[in-house]
């Protein structure tokens, strides 16, 4: 076996979630998903073609009118984009990797700004590239860029600059001006970005950059990027669309990069089931008459944690511009994984650790505040009331 799989770290959020299986009594905010069931359009839809017969192969780009949706849905939020550049894929997951197919190789240098889902960085590493880390800095619970720090870091021996924002886990958000000087930078250095802007949608700020009524997201690349720059935005189904299970993203490329999408994916997965790829497409036909209220509800939620958060003695939190999660230390327990474990085993509660997400999150703790019921985020205040007063 490779060496770069052997060394690569396990999961340390799910080696906190193991540690809660089979017992019901644990309350779990560990994992990054809403506890809300995909929309009954989107499950109809996807049974519709079951019932049809739709269980062939498609595509390997997507079926034609799914990429069509995804572009005009695009289009809305962050202006002009053809069908041409869209690349559907089995998850967002897989279209960072077929990102990270497409560009990366032995020895280059992948820039990675963190604390971040691991992931992103992981998947790098597995094809043998050095990854640079370039951290966010805490100041008072809020994560920001050392936007000087990042451009230095970036070379013209860097590969690709890779950016998650809003990030996971900490809810940072990149400004209009950080994202153009990072984008001058990459045209200077020849760098290529692969931004990760799967929580676009779940953004509280309001729609900085957007205007004239469009739906509002977080500041994109696309908003200032030409078609044939150096970038891909990856996106998914997962988040903004209640639909974490169904296994569903895509990929925004350079025209020219089309055709390497494609071959990457017929040696991936060929193609993503076409009843999922129905429920895509009648997802994005009904996203703003459901993605509005889920985004309501999420702030709610986080405005609930974070200010019960806020009332613990020795928690250090801010309240995240975007994201489904609040990132916070609690003082004196700077052995996130040990922290976790502990609130599992003893009091019930789920939480993801912050050293999950790399040296750089270590003795944070991340809460998935998107929660149907806000009396479970009580609730689970409560239990984390009790632990830190032992």
């Amino acid at each position: 076996m490779r060496e770069a799989i052997q060394t690569l770290p396990g999961s340390k959020i799910r080696e906190v979630a193991n540690a809660g299986l089979g017992r019901d009594d644990v309350l779990a905010f560990w994992f990054g998903e809403s506890d809300e069931v995909t929309p009954e359009p989107v499950r109809r839809a996807a049974a519709d073609s079951l019932a049809r017969g739709e269980t062939f192969y498609s595509h390997n780009l997507g079926l034609p009118e799914l990429r069509e949706a995804i572009a005009a849905y695009t289009r809305a939020l962050h202006g002009p984009l053809d069908a041409d550049r869209i690349a559907v894929s089995s998850s967002g997951v897989s279209a960072l990797m077929l990102a990270m197919q497409m560009l990366v190789g032995q020895g280059d240098e992948v820039v990675a700004v963190v604390p971040v889902w691991p992931n992103l960085t992981a998947q790098p590493a597995i094809l043998g590239a050095q990854v640079v880390r370039v951290s966010l800095r805490p100041l008072a619970g809020a994560w920001r860029l050392d936007l000087e720090t990042l451009l230095a870091a970036v070379t013209p021996r860097t590969r690709v600059l890779l950016v998650n924002a809003p990030n996971n886990p900490t809810g940072w958000t990149l400004t209009r001006a950080e994202q153009q000087a990072l984008l001058d930078h990459c045209r200077r250095t020849g760098t290529w970005i692969v931004a990760d802007e799967v929580y676009e949608r779940i953004h509280f700020g309001g729609a900085a950059g957007a205007d004239g009524g469009r739906p509002t997201a977080a500041p994109s690349f696309l908003d200032i990027a030409a078609p044939a720059d150096r970038l891909v935005v990856v996106h998914s189904f997962s988040k903004s669309f209640l639909m974490t299970g169904w296994r569903l993203g895509w990929l925004v490329l350079p025209p020219a990069a089309l055709p390497a999408a494609g071959k990457l994916l017929e040696f991936n997965s060929s193609c993503a089931p076409v009843f999922v790829q129905r429920g895509g497409l009648a997802a994005l036909q009904s996203a703003e008459t459901f993605v509005p209220g889920l985004v309501a509800r999420l702030q709610a939620c986080r405005d609930r944690l974070v200010a019960g958060l806020h009332a613990l003695p020795g928690v250090t939190v801010a309240s995240p511009p975007g994201g489904l999660y609040a990132f916070f230390r609690v003082e004196g327990e700077d052995d996130s994984l040990a922290f976790a474990k502990r609130l599992v085993a003893e009091h019930g509660l789920g939480l993801a650790p912050g050293a999950a997400f790399g040296p750089e999150g270590e003795g944070w703790l991340r809460w998935c505040f998107a929660s149907r019921d806000p009396l479970r985020l009580d609730e689970g205040l409560q239990r984390l009331a009790a632990a830190i007063r032992l």
